[in-house]
């Protein structure tokens, strides 16, 4: 995703409109949006968007009355809300393609009731939208030579009749008939779409120009990891925001004699553990010959001339315990592409903070993308310096850094930006106005 576009949603009343790069950073003051903007990105992930899509964990924004923005006073609370999503084309490189969505009260539910796909500008459009009042839904077309409209028929409440990855199918009965155009669409001009308009209109509805949908495609972490025990019992190994799992995917990797999978991620989350000085070397301590036989987590540091003791994960603090969920999935060979990662700092030292900059660099050089909710200072002061001295590919363009700041009652987000020094541009005055605050007051000013 490239850039998100919010109104009426949550805090959000103003049209918000949001670039995201490959590493996206979320700061501002509590309360001011960051988690319901994560929430509508994985929201607006969704193939396709529903309307179960602001109630699955972790982000658990409830009914209508509570997603739509409140005005206030005579305002009341707004009847819909928008958002949308660019994204580049996987099938034609820098080739941009844009997704906007309209939610509106149905049963209390938030429900999407009209998404529109475009390409070129606008130019050429694809719309499923549903007929108020009732449940009949309309397919609507668009090209540069006319637009058109066809009905979809009835459909029940909570059902919504364009996942994005079916367009094409969804199109298939209204394709030209050996050029002789086709009569079942109702045309809002006088032309039939020909055969370069429905190549343009199929073209965009091909699932391939997507970004990266697959299940698994997108993990989002909860702001509070898992709590470390002494013996685990081997559990299910499916994903979850908090990261239970991860104990027991580790030992489910271990098992395998000579596991190259086990060795490359013991390797990769050792060398994060020297780099933030969290440990030197993690084992899984199996406690039976069996794989159903109860396992222990260890690790252990070393000293300068001899290796210390492997110590229980529960014995170390809970910093290795709730960053470690996060490092696994973005070692995992079925790592996701994108991340919502939020305060993925929590319980650390402020040089674990920093070494979590210098991996999410890494990782957005690499390819994937990530967008983080921080508070930490040092997590984003070590994400300017290695841009600054090139310490990864990472781009200063790459690297985007959105300011919420609340106005009123509703909250404003900026853009802003690193130039290749590693400053931060574009910043309004009221950013870091209270370190600044806070600094004139210990030097006693």
């Amino acid at each position: 995703m490239n850039r998100i576009t919010l109104e009426n949603y949550r805090c959000f009343r103003e049209e918000q409109n949001v670039v995201l790069a490959p590493l996206t950073l979320l700061v501002g003051e509590n309360s001011t949006g960051k988690t319901s903007f994560l929430a509508m990105i994985r929201a607006l992930w969704n193939r396709p968007v529903s309307d179960s899509s602001f109630k699955d964990y972790p982000y658990d924004l409830g009914s209508f009355d509570e997603i739509a923005h409140y005005r206030g006073g005579r305002g009341g609370r707004a009847d819909c809300f928008k958002a949308g999503f660019e994204f580049e084309a996987a099938t034609e490189p820098r080739k941009v393609r844009s997704v906007s969505v309209v939610f509106r009260d149905v049963g209390t539910v938030a429900f999407p009731v009209e998404t529109r796909l475009s390409s070129d500008e606008g130019r050429v459009w694809i719309k499923v939208a549903r007929k108020i009042p009732g449940q009949a839904w309309q397919l609507l077309l668009g090209t540069e030579r006319g637009r058109w409209s066809v009905d979809i028929g009835e459909m029940s409440p909570g059902e919504h009749p364009m996942p994005l990855v079916a367009l094409s199918h969804i199109l298939s009965p209204y394709r030209p008939l050996a050029g002789n155009g086709n009569d079942q669409l109702a045309s809002g001009t006088a032309k039939i779409p020909n055969e370069k308009d429905w190549r343009s209109l199929r073209l965009l509805a091909d699932a391939d120009c997507f970004y990266d949908y697959r299940p698994g495609s997108l993990y989002a972490s909860a702001p509070v990891r898992s709590r470390p025990y002494r013996t685990y019992d081997p559990s299910n190994l499916a994903r979850d925001p908090e990261g239970n799992y991860v104990p027991h995917l580790l030992a489910n990797m271990s098992l395998q004699a000579n596991s190259r999978q086990w060795q490359e991620t013991r390797k990769q989350l050792e060398t994060f553990g020297k780099d933030s000085d969290l440990f030197d070397e993690i084992k899984i301590r199996r406690l039976g010959a069996r794989s159903s036989d109860p396992f222990q987590l260890q690790v252990r540091k070393f000293g300068t001339s001899a290796k210390g003791p492997m110590r229980n994960i529960i014995d170390v603090g809970y910093g290795v315990s709730q960053v470690l969920p996060i490092l696994v999935e973005l070692f995992r060979e079925d790592s996701a592409t994108a991340f919502l990662l939020q305060q993925p700092e929590v319980h650390l030292h402020p040089s674990a903070q920093a070494a979590l900059g210098t991996l999410f660099c890494r990782v957005a050089a690499d390819g994937r993308q990530l967008v983080v909710e921080t508070h930490s200072d040092h997590l984003m002061d070590r994400v300017r310096m290695d841009v600054r001295d090139g310490t990864t590919d990472l781009q200063p363009e790459d690297v985007s850094l959105l300011f919420f700041e609340r106005r009123n009652l509703g909250v404003r987000i900026h853009s802003l930006r690193i130039d290749s020094e590693g400053n931060i541009v574009d910043a309004p005055d009221s950013y870091r106005r209270f370190f600044m605050t806070e600094t004139q007051r210990s030097v006693g000013l």
